[in-house]
């Protein structure tokens, strides 16, 4: 870590990792938060192994991952809006099994994913088994806060995020070694 690098979570993003989630005993949502951003060089190495690729260069698909799910996918904003704070850049899923998929168009979008029930591995593969969205009223309580211009259902979250960027696999496949 670089003495100036902020690992700091954006306060809605901290205060949302640190409530808990409906895991269900493994039933519920799929998600382990971090207690903090992880550095650029440990999300540059992961990056590296996910795709395969060592030779990948730090800056050509930039990441802040946040969580996890337990398969080894990780969760984090994908940095690809140019000028844009790190509350408006999207959130993305990448799964152990090569998924790469847009959940949230920012943290706003992506807190109230989270109050309708939603981890971000379930919005990227949308539910299975018996799996029901059990909406959470910490969750809710807190997107009023943060993000009352951006109330919407998690369906709402997630059909507007694989519109805004459809071609997140064919982005990344650009990076996957030969």
């Amino acid at each position: 870590m670089t003495a100036t690098e902020d690992l700091r979570f954006p306060p809605g993003l901290a205060e949302a990792m640190a409530l808990p989630f409906d895991y269900r005993l493994g039933e519920g949502v799929d998600f382990e938060p971090y207690e903090e951003f992880l550095t650029a060089e440990d999300t540059t190495e992961w990056f590296r192994r996910w795709v395969g690729n060592p030779e990948l260069a730090e800056d050509e698909f930039r990441l802040r991952l946040f969580g996890r799910n337990r398969g080894g996918g990780r969760v984090g904003f994908w940095l690809t809006r140019p000028d844009q704070p790190l509350v408006d850049q999207p959130v993305v899923v990448l799964g152990s099994e090569g998924e790469a998929v847009v959940v949230a168009r920012s943290l706003g979008d992506f807190l109230w994913l989270l109050a309708g029930g939603f981890g971000p591995w379930e919005a990227a593969t949308g539910p299975h088994g018996d799996w029901v969205p059990q909406p959470d009223e910490a969750f809710a309580s807190l997107a009023r806060r943060y993000a009352a211009d951006h109330e919407q259902t998690p369906t709402a979250v997630i059909e507007q995020a694989a519109l805004e960027f459809p071609d997140l696999d064919e982005t990344i496949m650009e990076f996957w070694a030969e």
